[in-house]
């Protein structure tokens, strides 16, 4: 699909970008010479209604609802997609010479939208759970209770606090000692501290006027400090028996479909590198009534809602980020969906196999625990799946891939900018991945500073981590000089941490091809100069000649297929590229002195990189199917295999290769093979002291094969007549 087939709107936005309708329209490959707005939004927008017919791309996201409710009134537009122009080209120091990247991102908006995915299904009653003290739960309770089945836990102490009079909610105390799960399933356990049971009591004042140090007030609960254990309170409650100061059974549990949760220090909130699932908020402030303390600074959890679907968990703070909370949880009740963000393939996994130990870099490096170990594989709960897509950027196998977008509709986007651009003049262009924030911050470096160099091409992706070693080195193949990643400094600090182990890995291959320069580009958007990163990257060496090869849903592949085109236009061909710890590629190294070829590791291998030979006592290995995930390592009885990470880029790779063999051992008898010499002499060895093979004859026994050893055992052994066997 190319843009003859769409009708083409774009502004200069009052003549503040430099845009060159004729170069543009040759750029585009264009039939037809675009005509550039000037103030498309307004003074022309009865020009733009007049040519807002089929298909429209407009190159405008400010004024987008403008635009599309003047396209709708017009009544012959099919589709509209908005692109931004601006912030990420026009509105630049170096706009003048940006028509190659304005040419690359029009191109990318005319291509089609990538398939539909799965879609994972939340179902909420609105069942709401207040965690927190009792000054502040019970006035967000008494905000939401018309709208939500609100149950409140008070927490710490709650003295000086007064019930409600009426009993809209229920009310429990305690300590929240676990909370998991998901928004319409979160199963929420406390632990019942104070002798008296809130759930339990019927709130008729009886306590309080019968304690003699009035220990218990009009929060229903006992000062302990103060309680001299008179037990006074325990028999004017009566059969109630809403106090028991013996109380043993003090487990309480629950299931709610969404948790407020307003405690001084938020379950979800102590673990940095833990994003809270959805259907879960938390704020964190001073200690008061709710609306009293809405103007205090606040952090928060909260989840953006769409149309349809939850969205990711973010920070927000003050009075929006508590407002934002109420309006949303306003909304919780109903049915939602979210895509499933990943695929995975058990027959490639390398978690495990025979309860030995491999690769948990999935498992190490997911934010919401969504993933854990199942047997020799793993189980991914897709109602806690952010979609970050971490865990398919460090899987070494390709057994989790990313699926919104999935990698070929990705690589399609991509491969269409980079063409774009270079057969528009363009040279030397850096792929700028980002998220939808990080786009947000983007924006704001054109609006108050010079914005991106003319040669960085953004690329908005679900998120910075869900892009990897495929993607980074299949866009250098494609002739992309560099690819860097925009880091908020809002997500969880492990995915940094892979990421730039990912980016070491793609730069010593393309450096130790003579591809020279820094190739692979984290930006750190938290740090206070951030909008000067773009500018201080050095220009790479691209390759010369772009590949042509569109990329696949199978990960090692796409990266060998990219691997293959840099290696065959490389300044400096290198066929053994050295790795650091932890690299998806590798040999093996056997002991050839201590391993029996038992083969134990060949069971055990579970990408089919290890193999035995039917025909000969032979060890043998595919490194391009090695994943270094270590389970031939530890499944070895003789630890005679060690992991050496590398990348191989000869024809060996892909074949059968010989670690270790040992000449077969025959029987001294018949000449039948019946093993190898090192397993059979090994055998003779720790056995010639035994009591059953004291003599040579019969230790020459275990020489022989299973049939000739019987027939030496009947010759040799006198027989025994069963006449002369005498009677008990």
């Amino acid at each position: 699909m190319t843009l003859d087939t769409k009708s083409l709107h774009v502004c200069n936005c009052n003549r503040t970008m430099p845009l060159d309708a004729s170069a543009l329209s040759a750029a585009l490959k264009l039939k037809q010479p675009i005509v550039i707005h000037e103030q498309m939004c307004q003074r022309q927008l009865g020009d733009y209604s007049q040519g807002a017919i089929g298909d429209m791309i407009v190159a405008c996201t400010q004024e987008s609802r403008v635009l599309e409710e003047a396209a709708d009134d017009a009544g012959r537009a099919t589709t509209i997609r908005f692109v931004n122009i601006r912030e990420t080209a026009g509105w630049s120091a170096e706009a003048p010479a940006a028509t190659p990247k304005i040419a690359a991102l029009l191109a990318a908006a005319a291509l089609p939208d990538p398939a539909p995915v799965t879609r994972v299904a939340y179902k909420s009653e609105g069942r709401l759970l207040i965690v927190g003290h009792a000054n502040t739960a019970l006035g967000w309770a008494e905000l939401l209770k018309d709208r939500l089945s609100v149950t409140v836990l008070l927490t710490g102490s709650t003295r000086s606090t007064e019930l409600p009079i009426d009993r809209d909610y229920a009310i429990a105390s305690g300590t929240l000692e676990d909370l998991r799960g998901w928004l319409g399933n979160f199963s929420v356990r406390w632990k019942q501290e104070n002798p008296i049971d809130l759930e339990a009591c019927t709130r008729c004042n009886a306590c309080i006027h019968a304690c003699p140090e009035s220990a218990i007030d009009w929060s229903y609960q006992i000062d302990l400090d103060k309680c001299k254990s008179h037990r006074d309170c325990v028999v004017a409650c009566g059969p109630v028996r809403a106090i028991d100061f013996e109380r043993a059974d003090r487990g309480r549990e629950d299931v709610f479909d969404a948790v407020l949760d307003l405690q001084p220090s938020p379950y979800f909130a102590r673990d940095p590198s833990y994003q809270p699932p959805q259907g879960y908020y938390a704020t964190e402030y001073a200690t008061g009534n709710a609306t009293e303390n809405a103007t205090e600074n606040a952090t928060a959890y909260s989840t953006e809602s769409s149309t349809d679907s939850p969205r990711q968990s973010r920070r927000a703070g003050g009075l929006a980020a508590q407002l934002k909370i109420i309006a949303e949880l306003g909304d919780i009740a109903g049915e939602f969906e979210k895509p499933k963000y990943f695929a995975y393939n058990p027959k490639i996994c390398a978690h495990s196999r025979s309860q030995q130990p491999g690769c948990n870099q999935c498992i190490d490096i997911c934010s919401t625990r969504a993933i854990a170990g199942d047997g020799d594989g793993i189980r991914v709960e897709p109602h806690l799946c952010m979609g970050c897509g971490a865990c398919t950027t460090v899987c070494p196998s390709g057994a989790l891939t990313f699926q919104v977008p999935q990698v070929p509709d990705l690589g399609a986007r991509i491969k269409t900018m980079l063409r774009t651009f270079h057969e528009a003049g363009g040279r030397d262009a850096c792929l700028l991945l980002h998220s939808p924030e990080g786009g947000e911050e983007i924006e704001r470096w054109a609006r108050h500073g010079k914005g991106l160099p003319a040669r960085m091409i953004p690329v908005e992706v679900h998120h910075i981590a869900a892009v990897g070693l495929d993607v980074w080195l299949g866009a250098l193949a494609w002739g992309a000089s560099q690819v860097a990643v925009f880091a908020t400094g809002r997500e969880a600090p492990q995915y940094r941490a892979a990421i730039t182990t990912q980016m070491g890995f793609g730069d010593t291959i393309a450096q130790a091809l003579g591809y020279q320069g820094r190739h692979f580009v984290l930006i750190d958007g938290s740090v206070r100069d951030a909008a000067e990163a773009p500018w201080a990257i050095e220009r790479a060496l691209a390759v010369r000649i772009p590949a042509t090869f569109n990329w696949t849903t199978d990960k090692r592949t796409t990266i060998a297929m990219a691997v293959e085109h840099l290696l065959q236009h490389a300044p400096i061909p290198q066929t053994t590229i050295p790795l650091g710890p932890g690299a998806p590629f590798g040999t093996l190294q056997i002991n050839t002195d201590t391993c029996t070829l038992c083969m134990a590791c060949v069971g055990a291998c579970p990408e089919g990189a290890l193999a035995d030979n039917p025909e000969l006592p032979q060890l043998r290995f595919i490194e391009s199917k090695c994943v270094q995930c270590g389970i031939c390592a530890n499944t070895c009885p003789e630890d005679a295999i060690t992991l050496h990470p590398r990348l191989l880029l000869t024809r060996g790779a892909k074949q059968l290769r010989v670690l270790n063999e040992a000449p077969i051992y025959n029987c001294i008898t018949c000449g039948k093979p019946m093993g190898t010499q090192k397993m059979v002499e090994g055998m003779l060895a720790k056995l010639a002291g035994h009591s059953m093979f004291g003599s040579p004859e019969k230790l020459n026994r275990l020489r022989m094969c299973a049939d000739c050893r019987v027939v030496d055992l009947i010759k040799s052994e006198p027989s025994t007549n069963v006449m002369n066997v005498p009677k008990s």
